[in-house]
């Protein structure tokens, strides 16, 4: 496979250049990496024979629309039920346009005419962030949009609409990097009638020009990337994702907001049940105090790699967290982390052709202070699976403004490169 070209190196990793791209910004999902980047790495890799790639870490889509755009085969695997689903819509984007401006506009008109729902019936959470007009206005839209409901994707993009303008239409913060504020008011909320016909013509606009793509549609597995489960073996030969990093973000809660909109959940602890159990461990939220028995994860044979420095780590975060108010489960975290990924780069190995490359974009950690060395263990545990040979390709620096920080460890982000 060629070599890929350095793209926007600085920005690489981070989601906000997808913003101004076509279909990408119809759903903001922060914890993504640059889908340009993605298409030119992937492109690269074509220059001397085709490719397969795989995504075993999906989130709202961007190697998967990426590789479409590249005219390349690629599948992808996500666990958190929301995003897949969000995933899927998106892949959408070349069904009939005029088939779903005919679809919003029945929406709106049918919500315009509709009696309001018990609004008192949504959980807490959603009175917090919206004012009474906005929240009968969107509960009459999601009325409608759901008396719609079939297996069409037009149907799935008329929801996405929805799903798309539930943060423009609040009355407070609500930033998905990681929290909602419902202290914090907004200047100038979106009238969500306005906003969802505004989102609607740019979804058409964007499946216009995505007509004219000539590649294969990328497939999209509901599963977990620590198994693999259905995936052929030895079938892919580039590997691009953006794995959860161990810096306790709670990719679970990044949705709660919607979730809580369309009923699927009542409150922050029904995360647990509905979407934590599915995911990569890298938040204490994952890990409750006597729900992990630090010594069975440590002694497990697929971490004998990295052991013991993974328990030197974990014994003195063990330690660090009682002199702590929070008292957070980072021990436990870091070390079901590294054995979650131990198990992705099995999973990995037996799915992925030889030759083959994988790129993680991630970063390193220091919870507490406690440095975590993640590029070099994700390292060492893909050679350990089988690969061959990894590299880290260093893009950004992160943590280094410490004004009102109490963690002053620098850290880094790039591009964790293993061949195979």
């Amino acid at each position: 496979m060629g070599c890929c070209p350095r793209v926007a190196d600085r920005t690489s990793s981070t989601f906000a250049d997808n913003l101004k791209l076509p279909v990408h910004r119809w759903f903001r999902f922060s914890a993504g990496f640059s889908a340009e980047w993605a298409e030119h790495t992937i492109r690269s890799a074509t220059i001397d024979s085709p490719v397969r790639v795989l995504d075993p870490f999906t989130g709202s889509g961007t190697t998967l629309l990426a590789a479409e755009d590249a005219n390349v085969e690629c599948c992808g695997i996500e666990a958190h039920s929301f995003l897949y689903r969000i995933a899927c819509a998106k892949l959408c984007r070349r069904s009939n346009p005029d088939s779903f401006a005919q679809m919003v506009s029945h929406v709106l008109a049918d919500a315009k005419q509709r009696k309001i729902d018990d609004i008192d019936a949504y959980p807490g959470l959603i009175h917090k962030c919206y004012s009474r007009d906005a929240l009968e206005k969107l509960d009459v839209l999601r009325q409608s949009v759901e008396a719609v409901a079939d297996d069409s994707e037009t149907y799935a993009l008329a929801w996405l609409t929805l799903v798309g303008i539930l943060r423009k239409s609040a009355n407070v913060n609500t930033a998905q990097w990681q929290y909602i504020l419902p202290n914090k008011a907004k200047s100038n909320p979106c009238d969500p009638f306005m906003a969802y016909e505004r989102l609607s013509r740019q979804i058409h606009e964007d499946m216009v020009i995505s007509c004219d793509i000539p590649g294969p549609k990328a497939t999209l597995v509901h599963g977990d990337a620590r198994d693999c489960s259905g995936l052929p073996e030895k079938h892919f030969q580039l590997v691009i994702c953006s794995p959860p990093y161990p810096n306790n973000y709670d990719y679970a809660d990044a949705t709660r907001l919607e979730m809580s909109f369309f009923r699927e959940i009542t409150g922050w602890g029904d995360l647990q049940r509905s979407i934590r159990k599915g995911l990569i461990r890298s938040c204490s939220q994952h890990v409750p105090e006597k729900a992990v028995d630090l010594d069975e994860v440590l002694s497990n044979p697929i971490v004998e790699p990295i052991r013991s420095e993974l328990t030197s780590v974990c014994h003195e975060l063990s330690k660090t967290r009682l002199t702590r108010g929070g008292r957070k489960t980072y021990h436990l975290m870091v070390a079901c982390y590294f054995l979650d990924l131990a198990k992705v780069w099995r999973s990995l190995r037996r799915v992925c052709d030889s030759p083959s490359q994988i790129c993680f974009v991630v970063g390193d950690s220091a919870p507490y202070g406690v440095y975590v060395p993640v590029m070099d263990w994700l390292g060492n545990l893909a050679i350990a699976s089988g690969f061959r040979s990894f590299t880290f390709e260093r893009t950004r620096d992160r943590n280094i403004k410490w004004k009102n920080r109490k963690h002053r460890v620098p850290l880094c982000e790039g591009r964790l490169w293993v061949e195979g």
